[in-house]
């Protein structure tokens, strides 16, 4: 079993940084990416960041120079660290990995539960 947990999100003004965490557990023999989304009500889930396992960097137009994505391999843990945050970020975060377990031979799409992200004064 694999389980993808994420954290850091809560409420700030506009201009200000939050750091989001997701974590991976389980019988975990490697990780091939992992990637941030995020979801409004009424609206798809939209790609934020992502990085691979050679720590190639991705991201959306919307958060090129302000969010930056990192990985600890040995923690099995990424980060998207957001900084001068706008209202229109407000919004749920979700993380997603794609893993390569004990058990399989090809590698699997895990998602978190989401943690809210509300920017606002």
């Amino acid at each position: 079993q694999v389980q993808v947990v994420e954290s850091g999100g809560g409420l700030v003004q506009p201009g200000g940084s939050l750091r989001l965490s997701c974590v991976a557990s389980g019988s975990i023999r490697s990780i091939n990416f992992m990637g941030w989304y995020r979801q409004t009500p009424g609206k798809e889930r939209e790609f934020v960041a992502g990085i691979n396992w050679s720590d190639t960097t991705s991201y959306a137009g919307s958060a090129k120079g302000r969010f930056t994505i990192s990985r600890d391999n040995a923690k099995n843990t990424g980060y998207l660290q957001m900084n001068t945050l706008k209202p229109e970020d407000t919004a749920v975060y979700y993380c997603n990995a794609v893993i390569n377990t004990m058990w399989s031979g090809v590698p699997n799409n895990y998602w978190g539960q989401g943690t809210q992200v509300t920017v606002s004064s």
